[in-house]
């Protein structure tokens, strides 16, 4: 280390070119690093999405669900299999352990689901989802005209914007939704069919024979080749009404003699309405895993302007979310809390220091420090976003500690004129790095040893805390390394004339401090107990902390989820939307828009049933609210939804609620599942679940799916009957799917556009009930056979959908905490459920959600945080080369801890995860000053001077680094304390920790330190 220090000051103009090489590589990765609003929390996961039209529920399950979940379930590296089958899909989800290359898992399921395609229905559709993350969400849209119909819009956005955002750099897909698919139809006349003696299958042969463009080889015409083309595929409604579906000499029978022939739609899982006027067409631009959010969402704004001159004049894109400003607010905020901190710190370098070329010399350690933790955040693969930028602006106190302990002694060398006197300049600098630079040193690696456990966090916490850790490691090792090599070089230049008055902070601090000092010597055993007793009193308030996994982060967007009766039809839920939205326009002004999603999007990305919706409240700027909280809102639009009887509603965030999905399948703070096999059984246990929960204090929002009461209508066939007729099941269910859900049997070729030809019943028999059972199916000899002949029709209840986990059904409970902390919370449920729910044999609750990512959290820490003070007190031992010292300089932890546990309880804040970060940075810190105050009194023992004077002097001539340290470290922190915006909340509980401890930590320095090292410090 000595050798690093003579050389840098020796090579003063290599040192000074390195800076400037150092600035260029740094502001290159600066901008190089890709910005998003926040770390990619998402975890390995591929999703399968299989669509079966027309399956129940029950029958998805047995036949495609549990085929493919047994398959996946032997994958190496496999953490988490889940599956929601609904309606005509399944969406299976295989997670995977973290660090698992997604390529390799893509391969592996991919592998596992061709093995087993033979074995699956013939006509299910679909596979793995797009390599997107529940973060994918980055733009939405709605395409609005005047003019233009619902199904016009939606051919818009398939064929001509679609295709355009798709290529795109970092857009992995584009999910239309909404509107209505354009499809060729043909509708046959049963009876004229009967009477022609034609099947339902002859149609369907006839076109499938009839619609087929192909190449007959070539020929050669002298000197030219002609390409020979066969053109017999079906263009327009003209061509398939000439169709030929049965042969005559003298009159063939042409399809549009036997079948009406018209455009159509595709059957709708879905719709999307808005504002309160209707249906409307939204796009959603689903973005590349790991991509960047910001070049992203500029380069689909890009794309959209540039397409706009090619849409109708009318057509107009009415954007409603963009991640860009998300990215924006979020990087605005942290920018800004940063700017303030730095501000926050020249200003407190200059009070304290009292020269301001000495303040410019600690304060250049700032951007210096900051490029190397951009050039390192390159070459990690870290985006610059709330997170890692949030650690740079936690670390800033902490980079100038190096610093300012260097730029102070070397200030105390110079100023010595008997020293000055004699000694070179450059040889003074020398002795003043040299002589703080172990005790330095010690100090930087602690606190950065006090920051690798953050490293060990798993899940959800890991992925948004390991980029704090990791900015705050990469800052202060460059500040280190700055503090030895980079400043003393400036100092050189830049120091020139030492002031040899001391400055008005610092005295006026060092009057104050005397006499508390000498008190606190001549009465140790009073301040001893204080002591004790603020330890006593800081441990039974940690009891009166609440403890809590993460505070809900604020996006500034609010949706509202809806969920009506499992057996209503898209259309009745589209028209109770539309009420729903008319109602919050009118008596929420703060809500200037609405778009809502009902049922699953076209990819089955998010499958929900038709009595469910996603409701994207569009808000008005925070400054215009009539509202001061987001949670007064909030009560204002329950206010409007408990207007609608039978409404059940919940609150969720953009990405809030991805995440949630993502790590447990469902949305909310608080997810009790129930595992079992009887779906009757689960429902009944979760209704009971429901009531008992809903009755403690804090719950909100609690809700369990309504998964019973959806009305099938069931065709039994009477297997003697079809075969007195000559029929076989396979004969029969065919026909039944073409008259209601409709067949594909081929598909019509526009240009580069494709649409489906479907041979569909009357859209009467998909309305009224009795005319279904009275219709006539044609079977062998030329006759005609009633339904209701063939068959036992009646209505029964059955699932709206079914969850399953690890290949067992589960349903779910969901809640959200309001006012009291989760943990509390949680184990209040688990007693009240345990005391009042018996469960059946085979069956089991787990307790997951937010509470199970702060209990694994949790646990992890209480694991990483004695090894990480182990190490720290092995680093103290080795550095001072005495066990009792070493204790000492520990001794500060406890004392530390007093502050921020007061500060949380006073500001009300929970014990969360970035609490505990927050505790971690404290300690660190602490410890620090701790070396700092204990290493110059072994600096004063060496020169003989007795321990009672040791004591005093050096408590007295260390006050200035302590409180520099502990002043800049706090006051950087405080922008975070006031800062809005996304993220903030985040940050705040770190910064009260911080903030609060320093406080007691400083006074445990100067007061309790000088005591304890007079009476232990050094043996008798």
């Amino acid at each position: 280390m000595d050798g690093l220090i003579r050389f840098s000051l020796t090579q003063r103009l290599m040192m000074l070119i390195l800076v400037v090489v150092l600035i260029g590589f740094g502001w290159k990765a600066f901008n190089d690093t890709p910005i998003d609003a926040f770390p990619d929390v998402s975890t390995t996961q591929v999703k399968i999405i299989l669509k079966a039209p027309g399956m129940t529920p029950e029958e998805v399950e047995s036949r495609i669900t549990a085929l493919v979940e047994v398959e996946m379930l032997g994958i190496p590296k496999q953490r988490m299999l889940r599956s929601v089958v609904k309606y005509g899909l399944t969406d299976i989800t295989v997670d995977f352990e973290e660090g698992t290359d997604i390529y390799w898992a893509r391969q592996q399921v991919a592998e596992r689901l061709s093995a087993i395609k033979d074995t699956l229905p013939t006509d299910i559709q679909g596979g793995l989802a797009p390599l997107t993350t529940p973060l994918g969400e980055m733009f939405m849209f709605t395409v609005n005209s005047p003019t233009l119909d619902l199904m016009q819009r939606r051919e818009l956005l398939d064929w001509v914007i679609r295709p355009a955002l798709r290529s795109v750099e970092g857009v992995a897909d584009v999910n239309s939704l909404g509107g209505y698919v354009k499809t060729f139809e043909i509708i046959p006349d049963l009876a004229k069919l009967a009477a022609l003696n034609i099947s339902l299958a002859d149609i369907q042969q006839a076109l499938e024979n009839n619609n087929r463009n192909d190449g007959a080889g070539r020929i050669d015409e002298g000197e030219e080749v002609l390409l020979v083309r066969a053109q017999g595929s079906l263009q327009n409604l003209d061509d398939i009404k000439r169709l030929v579906v049965k042969s005559d000499a003298d009159e063939p029978v042409l399809l549009s003699q036997v079948a009406e022939c018209r455009i159509g739609s595709l059957t709708r899982y879905g719709a999307v309405s808005a504002n309160g006027q209707g249906e409307a067409v939204q796009g959603l631009v689903l973005g590349l895993r790991g991509a960047n959010a910001k070049k992203v969402v500029a380069g689909i704004e890009k794309r959209l302007a540039e397409l706009q001159s090619s849409l109708p004049d009318d057509v107009s894109i009415n954007v409603f979310y963009n991640r860009g400003e998300l990215v924006a607010d979020a990087i605005h905020g942290v920018n800004k809390a940063l700017i303030e901190a730095v501000v926050l710190v020249l200003v407190f370098l200059l009070l304290f220091l009292g020269d301001l070329r000495a303040a410019i010399v600690v304060a250049l350690v700032l951007p210096l420090s900051a490029m190397i933790t951009f050039i390192m955040m390159r070459q990690f693969g870290l985006s610059a976003n709330l997170m890692s930028l949030g650690g740079l602006t936690i670390a800033i106190g902490m980079l100038v500690d190096a610093a300012v302990v260097v730029v102070e002694n070397i200030v105390s060398q110079l100023a010595d004129k008997s020293r000055a006197a004699v000694l070179p300049r450059l040889h003074l600098i020398y002795r003043a790095v040299k002589n703080v630079s172990v005790p330095v040193t010690s100090g930087i690696i602690i606190i950065v040893i006090v920051f690798l456990p953050l490293l060990t966090l798993q899940g959800l916490e890991g992925k948004l805390f390991i980029p704090v850790a990791l900015t705050i490691v990469f800052a202060l090792a460059g500040s280190l390394v700055l503090s030895l090599t980079v400043i003393p070089v400036l100092a050189s230049f830049l120091l020139k004339h030492v002031s040899h008055d001391e400055p008005f902070l610092p005295r006026v601090l060092k009057r104050l401090y005397a006499p508390v000092l000498a008190w606190s010597l001549d009465h140790t055993k009073s301040v001893v107990m204080i002591a004790l007793l603020l330890l006593a009193f800081a441990a039974v308030l940690y009891t009166q902390v609440g403890k809590a996994f993460m505070p809900v982060m604020d996006e500034g967007d609010l949706i509202v989820q809806l969920e009506k009766l499992p057996s209503i039809t898209l259309e009745q839920s589209v028209a109770l939307d539309k009420r729903v939205q008319q109602a919050l326009l009118k008596n929420v002004p703060e809500i200037t828009g609405v778009v809502a999603r009902t049922g699953a999007d076209e990819l089955g990305l998010d499958p929900m049933g038709l009595n469910e919706t996603d409701m994207f409240l569009i808000l008005k700027p925070r400054e215009q609210w009539q509202v001061t909280t987001k949670e007064d809102l909030k009560l204002k639009i329950r206010q409007v939804l408990e207007q609608f009887p039978g409404l059940n509603y919940g609150f969720t965030q953009p990405i809030e609620m991805r995440v949630s999905e993502m790590l447990t399948g469902v949305r909310g703070d608080l997810a009790i599942k129930i595992f079992g096999e009887d779906g009757d059984t689960l429902n009944e246990l979760a209704k009971r679940v429901v009531q008992v929960v809903s009755s403690i204090r804090g719950a909100e929002d609690v809700i369990t799916s309504q998964n019973d009461g959806a009305q099938y209508y069931q065709i039994d066939l009477n297997a003697l009957t079809l075969g007195r007729l000559g029929l076989s099941v396979e004969d029969v269910l065919p026909q039944l799917r073409m008259l209601i859900q409709g067949s594909q049997v081929g598909t019509i070729y526009q240009g580069a556009r494709r649409y489906p030809l479907m041979i569909q019943g009357e859209r009467s028999l998909q309305k009224v009930v009795s005319l279904f059972a009275h219709a006539r199916l044609n079977v062998a000899g030329n006759r005609q056979v009633q339904i209701s002949d063939l068959a036992t029709l009646k209505r029964v209840e059955g699932p709206v959908s079914i969850r399953r986990e690890q290949g067992q059904r589960m349903s779910v409970v969901v809640a959200n905490v309001a006012d009291r902390d989760l943990v509390s919370f949680v184990e209040e449920a688990q007693a009240a459920v345990a005391k009042d729910i018996d469960l059946p044999s085979g069956y089991q609750f787990s307790w997951g959600g937010q509470f199970e990512n702060q209990q694994r959290a949790a646990k992890r820490l209480m694991v990483v945080i004695p090894v990480a003070l182990s190490l720290i007190f092995l680093l103290l031992f080795s550095t001072f080369r005495s066990l009792r010292q070493a204790t000492l300089v520990m001794s500060n932890v406890p004392f530390a801890m007093v502050g921020g546990i007061t500060a949380l309880w006073l500001t009300g804040e929970y014990l969360s995860v970035p609490a505990s970060v927050g505790f971690i940075a404290l300690l660190g810190i602490a410890v620090l000053n701790g070396v700092v105050m204990v290493s110059y009194f072994n600096e004063l023992l060496e020169t003989g001077m007795a321990v009672d004077d040791v004591v005093r002097e050096g408590a007295m001539r260390r006050l200035r680094p302590v409180m520099m340290t502990a002043t800049i470290a706090a006051f950087g922190l405080v922008p975070l304390l006031f800062a809005s915006g996304p993220g903030s909340e985040i940050q705040r509980p770190l910064a009260i920790v911080v903030i609060g401890g320093l406080v007691s930590a400083t006074l445990l320095t100067l007061v309790l330190l000088p005591l304890l090292f007079r009476r232990f410090g050094v043996a008798k």
